[in-house]
């Protein structure tokens, strides 16, 4: 009885163990590994087999062009330069891939840059994903992660802001693309934006 009871225990143990296994090896956490590895490899196909860095920056316009304090933060001209960003969001969006990619080519935000047309609206996926995660800033944690029936998920990155002494959860949407999960949104852009600006206005007082 001792020993049907122990290998009962054992089968469920081995289940759950596989069953970890897969969740991690095919989940959403799993891809944003993969995706990280590429950045690392300089490999932009891969990269891009995890991030729809069109869908995500074109997400990143649509919060921007709704936030008044995100646009004073970006450029003075307020509302005029919200309505050429509208405009202009399909032109963005793929001027934003070209310089995710470059970046990734070169590992330099520099070079990034420095690649993109010269044009009258000038607005770097990179300078805003930069506004939340600064150059010092280091990848803490997963803060949660919530999948939906419907292939979905909603993953919280935990970064550090060594500026502020905090950290700041960056939460991204991902979707199900059979047999990995891909990066379609940043969700919280704006929001994140008008938290840096308070801590940058309390620390600006503190001084």
């Amino acid at each position: 009885m001792k020993k049907t009871l122990l290998l009962g225990v054992l089968l469920l143990l081995l289940a759950g163990g596989y069953w970890y296994y897969r969740s991690i090896s095919t989940g959403p956490q799993y891809s944003l590994l993969k995706a990280a590895a590429a950045v690392q490899a300089h490999d932009v196909a891969a990269f891009e087999q995890y991030v729809d860095i069109e869908s995500v920056a074109s997400g990143m316009v649509d919060q921007v062009t709704t936030q008044s304090t995100t646009l004073k933060l970006l450029n003075p001209g307020g509302a005029a330069f919200m309505g050429s960003l509208r405009l202009l969001k399909p032109q963005l969006a793929a001027a934003a891939r070209k310089e995710v990619q470059r970046y990734i080519e070169t590992g330099s935000v520099e070079a990034a840059v420095a690649a993109q047309p010269k044009r009258a609206i000038n607005v770097s996926i990179l300078g805003l994903v930069g506004k939340v995660v600064s150059p010092e800033s280091q990848f803490k944690d997963v803060k949660y992660v919530k999948e939906e029936d419907n292939g979905q998920a909603l993953v919280g990155l935990e970064f550090t802001q060594p500026k502020y002494d905090t950290t700041l959860v960056l939460e991204v949407k991902m979707l199900e693309r059979g047999g990995h999960w891909q990066v379609t949104q940043v969700t919280n852009t704006g929001e994140l934006i008008r938290h840096i600006a308070r801590l940058e206005k309390q620390r600006m007082l503190g001084k």
